[in-house]
């Protein structure tokens, strides 16, 4: 006889009903991909201390008529041996809207509750935006709460270096 084990992993939002979330009814959604220089991704990594995985960024920028909404960034990484993907929404003076998890395929008891992930509201990318400084440690989600808080890393140094001048270009 054989006994299946558990079943792990979770898609909570698929990417369309993430976007709804990050920009309001009659914001045009605009999806673009920039490519990374090599000083450009050098950069980044230095500022987020985190590496990047490609030179190939996407994200979507919301424009309303009062301008820009923002900037809605996804990425998947690994936690502990399995992926899980996050939506973080930038606005447009570098600060994070919000966090939310796509997808996460280890087991739930280290996903934090959704109170954590209020802690990155209205942070910018500076020393503190750190696991076990301005960002609280989950006791059980400790892999979790360091994968999530890089990747936001990441993103904001990405807005701050690469997308940021882009947007400053075309107005």
């Amino acid at each position: 006889m054989v006994v299946p084990g558990p079943v792990w992993g979770r898609v909570f939002m698929s990417q369309e009903e993430a976007l709804g979330l990050a920009f309001s009814s009659g914001t045009v959604v605009e999806r673009k991909n920039l490519y990374l220089s090599p000083e450009q991704k050098k950069q980044i990594e230095k500022k987020a201390k985190s590496k990047l995985d490609s030179n190939l960024v996407s994200y979507y920028i919301g424009t309303s008529s009062r301008g820009s909404e923002g900037v809605a960034f996804f990425n998947s990484h690994i936690v502990r041996t399995m992926p899980e993907t996050l939506m973080a929404v930038v606005n447009p003076d570098g600060s994070l809207r919000f966090v939310e998890i796509l997808a996460f395929y280890e087991p739930e008891d280290y996903l934090p509750h959704k109170k954590w992930f209020g802690l990155f509201e209205n942070k910018k990318l500076d020393n503190d935006l750190w696991v076990k400084r301005s960002i609280r440690n989950v006791t059980g989600a400790t892999l979790t709460t360091q994968a999530i808080t890089e990747a936001v890393r990441r993103l904001l140094a990405t807005f701050e270096i690469a997308v940021a001048p882009a947007l400053k270009d075309k107005k």
